[in-house]
């Protein structure tokens, strides 16, 4: 409990160690008034004691003197000396000149103050006053001290006493009503801490209607407004998320809707609606790896619309573009949701038949040649007819690339045109 009042460590130790401070720096100033008080009623009541011994002693002392009787002076002094009032005397001759001087403590113990009385020595002889010397009585504070001794010791147990019970008193009152109810309050408030609950509340036990109560209300009041705040901050949070996230998921669907119309154009040309030569590849690529691991046939067509170039000259590039949508429209009808369809050059198409045989591809083929063939285009008035060459080959178990198949029909189909178009070869 001492080691707590001198090095305190939360604020209702710091308060009840500058209010101790204060009353035992009061009580020590008071306490030092009363001994001094005491000291300097004690140390006048000496002198009075030294001022009727003087008129005591005057007498027998003058009467030594007139009669130059140095032995009955003598014992006088010695007997003034003994007295426990005095601590020493002097005698003064009327020339100045020290007839006495004794003194009842050693030269090198001298007293921590001193105080004295003096008065003239007198003989009357006819009625006239002779001057014979002084007398000094000493007296010091040794005297004074020996007695007050016992009413300062009363006044200082007194004091210790006061102080002891007001201390202990001073602790406990601090303790029952203010360190107590403050260390249960900061645990209070370090539980809604780390619990972060704000639903929580402050509830002091034994506290009576004082400020602690008044902070214990304002504090949870402020809990409240904080359990408020977060509340609504909460559905504010869900409410903007909840937006958020129906915004993001039209968005994300409006982009995924975006990508695969982009995606739908970027693998497709542009003008015809079939694969383009890339797109066309790679997922021929694809589909020719399955059927291997399947050990199953494929087969590609690579047709090549006859003296195209001479219907741009002729006609005009727009009657071009309706001739090449025509062959992917007819084309079209023809396949299989399986099969591949992809424009590889500017007049030029492929077709990729999955579980396909030889036999098969080149009946379809060959009804493409047909219908082709049989077409007339009536395009702005003008009547427009046109032919194609097919070349086609079917996949070995050695092949590993669409390339090889393109190679090999590209072949049958230059032997095709060589033989005079309009023809399917395999």
């Amino acid at each position: 409990m001492f080691v707590r009042f001198l090095r305190p460590n939360n604020l209702s130790q710091k308060m009840m160690r500058v209010i101790l401070s204060i009353y035992l720096s009061v009580t020590c100033l008071i306490t030092g008034m009363q001994f001094l008080t005491e000291y300097l009623k004690t140390q006048s009541s000496i002198l009075k004691e030294l001022r009727q011994l003087e008129e005591t002693v005057r007498g027998p002392i003058s009467n030594s003197l007139w009669q130059y009787n140095q032995n009955q002076l003598d014992v006088l002094i010695t007997g003034l000396v003994k007295m426990p009032t005095i601590e020493g005397v002097d005698i003064v001759d009327k020339h100045a000149q020290n007839r006495i001087s004794k003194r009842s403590y050693a030269p090198d113990s001298i007293p921590l103050s001193v105080f004295e009385t003096q008065t003239d020595l007198y003989w009357t002889l006819h009625e006239e006053k002779i001057f014979l010397g002084s007398l000094t009585l000493y007296s010091s504070s040794e005297v004074v001290l020996d007695r007050v001794l016992f009413g300062f010791s009363l006044i200082a147990i007194t004091a210790i006493i006061k102080i002891s019970i007001l201390f202990g008193l001073f602790i406990w009152a601090f303790d029952r009503y203010l360190a107590i109810p403050l260390k249960e309050l900061m645990s209070q408030v370090n539980d809604v801490q780390l619990s972060q609950d704000m639903s929580k509340r402050i509830n002091l036990s034994n506290i009576e209607n004082n400020e602690l109560s008044q902070l214990q209300e304002h504090m949870n009041n402020m809990l409240s407004a904080i359990e408020a705040d977060q509340k609504k901050s909460l559905e504010n949070e869900q409410a903007k998320r909840k937006w958020l996230e129906d915004a993001v998921a039209k968005r994300t669907e409006a982009l995924q809707i975006s990508n695969e119309k982009l995606k739908d154009l970027a693998a497709k040309d542009s003008l015809t609606g079939a694969l383009n030569r890339g797109s066309f590849f790679q997922t021929a690529q694809h589909l020719l790896v399955l059927s291997q691991r399947q050990k199953s046939c494929a087969s590609f067509i690579l047709m090549d619309l006859d003296h195209f170039k001479k219907i741009n000259d002729t006609y005009g590039h727009f009657v071009g573009d309706q001739v090449l949508t025509h062959f992917t429209h007819t084309i079209r009808t023809f396949l299989r949701k399986s099969d591949l369809v992809g424009r590889v050059g500017g007049e030029e198409f492929a077709i990729f038949l999955p579980d396909t045989a030889i036999e098969g591809a080149f009946q379809l083929a060959d009804k493409i040649r047909q219908a082709i063939s049989n077409s007339i285009l009536d395009i702005d008035g003008k009547k427009v007819t046109y032919t194609v060459s097919l070349g086609i080959d079917t996949s070995e178990s050695t092949d590993l690339s669409i390339d090889q198949l393109f190679k090999r029909a590209d072949l049958k189909l230059y032997g095709a045109k060589d033989k005079g178009r309009n023809r399917v070869e395999k």
